[in-house]
């Protein structure tokens, strides 16, 4: 079960249920993927509807590292991810706030 308070969130792939969480290396992983920008670049993308799929997948891989996940993002292309591109979206936004904000 994903804890709020700790920046975590759940995801389901392919049936299997996995914790996300953007800890500091993941947050260091994600500037490296993403080579361009900040993240304050990232989430005012997010915030303003202009994130693209590449940003999407991005958080996802970095949530799923800081959670304990060993996969690669190539692991993903196929993969089933609970509510399609919009729930993979939601996520990848859910993500982003709880490593900025503690939940309301």
């Amino acid at each position: 079960m994903a804890n709020p308070w700790a920046g975590e969130v759940a995801v389901v792939i392919d049936g299997q249920v996995h914790l996300c969480k953007l800890t500091l290396g993941a947050l260091a992983e994600l500037e490296a993927a993403l080579g361009t920008g900040t993240l304050i670049d990232l989430i005012r993308r997010f915030e303003g509807g202009a994130f693209s799929g590449r940003d999407v997948m991005a958080v996802i891989v970095a949530g799923l590292r800081g959670g304990g996940w060993t996969g690669q993002s190539s692991d993903l292309v196929a993969a089933d991810i609970a509510d399609g591109p919009v729930g993979a979206a939601k996520l990848a936004a859910t993500l982003l706030a709880r490593a900025f904000e503690p939940p309301a």
